[in-house]
């Protein structure tokens, strides 16, 4: 099962702290990459790091960055490769949604919502490609997208504009990246509970339309991302490019 192996693999998770992209990170690690988990606060990623370790054994660092910037970008991809001396796959997950009524949004919610959930998902993407190539690393550049980047749902239309852009964004650097060897696709969870989720999830009568649209029967689990992850994480899914796969337990298709 070599196919679906990341040993030796250098693997930077951007907001793997917590949430879905800390369950990604510990799968990332169990398949055998060292694992660089990157988010704002040092003292989440030293927890986060330690108990990752703890379950699987692996090399788990937390580097504390603010990645709104092409800068830091910059400088967190300069860092990682002085140390490891090349990087492999780079898994978008960082996560910020703002929920108000579109007559109600205000400009700085828009910008602070498409700044992490687009703007620099494109940089940090960017940057990595950039080492790929100069390195002629045949890497995997995988985004998070979301039920939001097919639907319109309310009191979300920055989270949805940006979900939306990241679905087509994977397109197009699937498609000029394609030549070098990297694979770009993404990930669209479907409705899991999460820290970001948890005002839709503590109203019951959400939960359980969710589970009656869901044909699976029930909302997912962090791990239920894990496979799909290191699929596309792995020489498994060399071939694929430019696509979106959507862990939803079927809600899509009803």
């Amino acid at each position: 099962m070599d196919l679906f192996s990341l040993k030796g693999k250098i693997a930077i998770v951007i907001g793997g702290s917590r949430g879905l992209s800390k369950s990604i990170a510990t799968g990332f690690s169990k398949a055998g990459a060292n694992v660089i988990i990157v988010s704002r606060k040092k003292s989440d990623l030293d927890a986060a790091a330690e108990d990752i370790m703890n379950k699987t054994g692996g090399s788990v660092k937390g580097i504390a960055t603010d990645i709104t910037s092409v800068k830091a970008c910059e400088n967190l991809v300069g860092k990682i490769d002085a140390e490891f001396g090349h990087i492999d796959i780079l898994l978008n997950g960082a996560g910020l949604n703002i929920r108000k009524p579109v007559v109600e949004y205000l400009e700085e919610d828009w910008d602070k919502v498409l700044d992490i959930q687009l703007k620099y998902v494109f940089f940090m993407g960017q940057t990595v490609a950039r080492h790929m190539i100069a390195n002629k690393i045949k890497g995997k550049i995988i985004n998070i997208c979301s039920l939001n980047s097919e639907l319109g749902l309310k009191n979300m239309v920055a989270y949805v504009a940006a979900k939306g852009g990241v679905k087509q964004m994977t397109k197009a650097m699937a498609n000029e990246l394609a030549q070098y060897g990297i694979s770009v696709n993404a990930i669209g969870p479907g409705y899991f509970e999460t820290e970001m989720t948890k005002p839709v999830f503590s109203d019951p009568d959400n939960v359980r339309r969710f589970k009656e649209r869901i044909p699976y029967g029930r909302t997912g689990y962090p791990e239920d991302l894990i496979g799909t992850a290191i699929f596309l994480a792995s020489p498994a899914s060399d071939y694929i490019v430019g696509q979106t796969i959507y862990v939803d337990g079927g809600y899509l298709i009803n």
